[in-house]
Formats: structure tokens, sequence, C-alpha cells
């Protein structure tokens, strides 16, 4: 009878572990579906396939969606109702969402503005690791915003986390600040360093700051060609939100492309061509 028992329990157990890993599978796919109609811009799919997942307590879906709300995207813009599915999921851990929180806080977008909540929810993120909330904390510190005491050590240390993480914003902030001794020791050295994994990266203020080393000889030797290429790459791809750093990229590859040689700007152009950002 006990043998009978236990056969009976393990069969029932099998059975529900095999309709347990089955339910997971069918959510993993829903929400893969989801991810997918939102990046072909499908929004409506996208929300129709989340919104179940979502009430169930999925932090993933409940994320995209305040994303959907938040943007706007196939439906009419909701600050309120994208705060509403973004607590949900920050709630739960979700270090993005809780990078959005502390931004709706901070701004006062579908919540009211308060500049602790924000500075709260940034820290709950840079806490797990999000290395965009690690820059948004040395940003604010950098600038003494939110209510914080402006700290040159706290920022350069919360900027080196991020960095250390290869967030290419946050390297060109350290590099920047090794470059003027701001909370670290001033170091040439650290700061081409930094700069440079910056650059390879793909953010394009980096771009734009190590051509302009280069044209100078800013803490490396001068090198026409690579400010050429550097700065080139920088102003072909500088967003349109950068237009004062555009400008000084540009203003400075006519002034050295006029000190080269025919041959140094093909060669700069080429190496400009094949640049690939490290991933």
């Amino acid at each position: 009878m006990g043998m009978h028992v236990w056969r009976r329990g393990a069969r029932i157990a099998a059975a529900a572990a095999v309709a347990w890993a089955m339910s997971m599978a069918a959510f993993a796919g829903a929400l893969e579906d989801g991810s997918a109609a939102l990046a072909n811009g499908d929004f409506r799919a996208a929300l129709l396939t989340l919104r179940p997942l979502a009430e169930q307590g999925n932090a993933e879906a409940q994320y995209l969606i305040g994303t959907i709300y938040g943007r706007g995207r196939g439906v009419p813009k909701d600050y309120a109702e994208a705060v509403r599915w973004t607590r949900k999921a920050a709630e739960q851990g979700h270090a993005d969402a809780q990078v959005v929180l502390g931004h709706a806080y901070g701004g006062g977008e579908g919540v009211a503005q308060n500049d602790g909540e924000a500075l709260r929810w940034f820290r709950k993120a840079a806490d797990q690791g999000s290395a965009n909330a690690q820059h948004m904390l040395a940003m604010i510190y950098d600038l003494g915003r939110l209510g914080v005491r402006q700290d040159n050590e706290e920022a350069a240390r919360w900027a080196r986390k991020a960095a250390d993480q290869g967030y290419a914003k946050a390297q060109t902030m350290l590099s920047v600040m090794y470059g003027r001794g701001r909370g670290v020791p001033r170091s040439d050295a650290d700061a081409v360093t930094w700069l440079r994994l910056a650059a390879d990266r793909g953010d394009t203020t980096a771009q734009a700051f190590l051509g302009a080393r280069y044209a100078d000889g800013a803490g490396l030797p001068k090198d026409y060609v690579q400010a050429h290429k550097w700065l080139t790459i920088a102003t072909v791809r500088m967003p349109a939100t950068d237009q004062e750093m555009g400008r000084t990229a540009t203003n400075t590859l006519i002034a050295i492309t006029a000190r080269m040689t025919a041959q140094e700007v093909a060669e700069a152009q080429r190496l400009a061509r094949e640049w690939k950002p490290t991933p």
C-alpha cells in the first residue's frame, strides 16, 4: 500500500513538473513574441501579447508595456499609465524599470516630481549593478542634483563602476575627470585610456575628444591622420541633439584637413570607413 501511494505521488509530481515546464515555455514564447512585435513596430500586437503576461506579474512584460505607454507607441502617450506599469516592474527588482521610474520622479512625468524618490530608484538600480543607473548617480553627484551635495569623488566612484562594465558614456565622463583631476588624480594617460575605450565602443563625444587630442598632441603624439579619422567618425555619427559638439568637431576637422596631404586625407578616410564599434 505504501509503495503504491509513493509511486502514485511520484507520477503526480512528475506530471506537475511537466505541466509547469510547458507553461513556462509558453510564457517565455509569448514574451519573446511580444518583444519581437515591439521591435518590429507592431505595437498593437505587442500590447495584446504582453498585457496578459504583465497582468500575471511578469516584470519584463510590465516594463515593456510601461515603455509603450511612455513613448506613445501605437497608443496615446499616457505617462500615468506608463508609471503604473513601470512601478510594478520596478517593485519586483527590474533594474531598467527602476531607472525609468527614477527619471519619471525626477521630471515629474506621470507622477509628482520628487527628488528623493528619483534618487532612491536610481540607487536601487545602481546597487543591482545597472551601469545606466551608476552613470546617472555619477552625473547627479558631479552636478549636485536631486538634493545631493556636489561631490567629485563620489561622482568618480560611480562613474568608475559603470565604466568598468563597458558603459561608454561613463568611460567618457571618467576620461574627462582624469583629464581635469576632478575627483581623481590628474592623469593624461588614464584620460586617454578611458577615452579610447569609449571611442571604440561608439560614443561620439569620446570620438570627437580623441580626435581633438590627436590634433593637439594632448596626452599622445600628434597625428593628423588619426585625428581626421576620429573627427570624421564623430561628425558622421553625432546625434542632432549634440549640435555644439558637432560644430566644434567639424571646425577642427576643417582646420587639420588644410594641413594634410591628399594621401594623408585619403588614408584617414579609409580608416574611418573601415572602423566598426567594439561590441
